[in-house]
């Protein structure tokens, strides 16, 4: 089965929690902060396995969620950090954000990896806020949480050459003549309803991996027949072999017909090298009707041959040409070579203040729900430090500009806090 579309939920692990001690051991009754950090959460990493061709796992597994950081011991014992989830796909896999749409990686050597979703830090133990003022101090951090992504995946198989055409055109059989594949062939259209991959030798050093593309229709570029669900595999393809039926009622009218479709979905398919051919020439009715289908290509400036992938006629001459035209074409330039970058639209720190239905005051922004998560609100310490927090932010200030009053309740993420001027 091919799949080459899939949603996933991805999530990276959170850090290990700090930890509150303090020594204590015979005649050191007063040994001071020995609370340890905790470990690093595991990061969701996705890496190309060229031995995958289709998105297929992502149908049964969904969700990806890393391990979590080890929290913090004793004795200044660091927690043990997670290992990271690597999440395999094939090459020619394009990741988007489910959410925004934005290109987050195109996947396409084997062992390239992307980096999806950040591990979570692992909080400090009370070692870490020790001071001249404050020898013990009852303050520590929680983990940092980890990311989460909707994410949307997408597979352009990757073919030096793609064979396209009308449906029915015997683009399967040439496939399965000039390589190893066994794609499914019948005598009715739309036969191939996936793309099909083969690898041929040219010698014995030199191979070229082919595609055959399922049969496009006209309106196949607004998504009619099989439509663009297929038409964007051509696009990693350098060079095209045209497949004309020889019994179609005018082979000409399909071969522009294929080609206006491949040019309004993407004007750079229209560029692409072609090598033409018209199929069935050991039916009795191509030989007899060649010479004339000769003169009308000929008038519009396009070379073509005449092969029979049933017969195996002319199909090894026809792969060397196509692989001729490839070893002149440049490599190919739709493929992105850099991970793109992104960057946050906003400041991390900035924050929003709302009031909500039943009266009271929600906080929302990155950096504040962060904090509060990292609390540890059982110890006074990690609450004093958690209200100057509030207050280097700014938040206890736009709050008393809102008209917040002393008792009001304040929401940050999960938690309810009182509002005290």
């Amino acid at each position: 089965m091919f799949i080459d579309q899939a949603e996933v939920y991805v999530r990276s692990g959170k850090g290990g929690d700090g930890m509150v001690h303090f020594r204590r051991e015979k005649y050191v009754p007063r040994g001071g902060p020995d609370g340890g950090d905790g470990g690093r959460g595991g990061d969701v990493i996705f890496e190309v396995k060229a031995i995958l061709n289709t998105l297929v796992a992502f149908r049964h597994t969904m969700r990806y969620i890393a391990a979590d950081g080890k929290p913090g011991g004793t004795n200044n014992k660091y927690g043990k950090s997670a290992a990271d989830l690597v999440v395999s796909v094939p090459p020619g896999t394009m990741i988007y954000d489910a959410q925004s749409g934005d290109l987050l990686g195109d996947l396409t050597q084997p062992g390239e990896q992307l980096s999806i979703c950040k591990g979570g830090r692992g909080g400090r133990g009370n070692t870490h806020f020790k001071s001249s003022t404050n020898q013990a101090p009852r303050t520590a951090e929680r983990g940092e949480p980890g990311e989460e992504k909707r994410l949307r995946l997408e597979l352009k198989l990757i073919a030096d050459i793609g064979i396209v055409g009308v449906p029915n055109a015997g683009k399967s059989t040439l496939l399965s003549v000039l390589t190893n594949a066994t794609p499914k062939i019948a005598a009715y259209p739309f036969t191939t309803l996936e793309p099909n991959l083969g690898v041929a030798a040219l010698d014995d050093e030199t191979d070229v991996v082919l595609a055959d593309i399922p049969g496009l229709i006209e309106g196949a570029s607004q998504g009619a027949g099989l439509g663009f669900e297929f038409l964007r595999h051509i696009q990693r393809t350098r060079v095209l072999v045209h497949l004309l039926d020889g019994l179609a009622a005018d082979p000409l009218a399909d071969f522009s017909q294929i080609n206006s479709e491949m040019a309004l979905f993407d004007p750079a398919l229209g560029t692409k090298p072609q090598v033409v051919a018209v199929n069935k020439a050991d039916q009795p009715e191509v030989q007899a009707r060649w010479a004339q289908l000769q003169k009308q290509f000929k008038k519009k400036k396009v070379d073509v041959v005449l092969v029979s992938a049933m017969a195996r006629t002319g199909v090894r001459e026809l792969l060397l040409e196509a692989a001729a035209k490839l070893a002149e074409t440049p490599a190919r330039e739709d493929i992105t070579t850099e991970m793109p970058v992104y960057r946050p639209a906003e400041d991390p720190r900035a924050f929003k203040v709302s009031r909500d239905p039943d009266g009271g005051w929600r906080v929302a922004g990155a950096a504040i729900e962060r904090a509060a998560v990292m609390t540890y609100w059982q110890h006074d310490g990690s609450v004093r430090r958690f209200q100057k927090l509030m207050e280097r932010l700014g938040v206890d200030k736009r709050l008393h500009e809102a008209g917040a009053e002393e008792g009001d309740t304040v929401c940050i993420g999960e938690y309810e806090l009182e509002y005290k001027e």
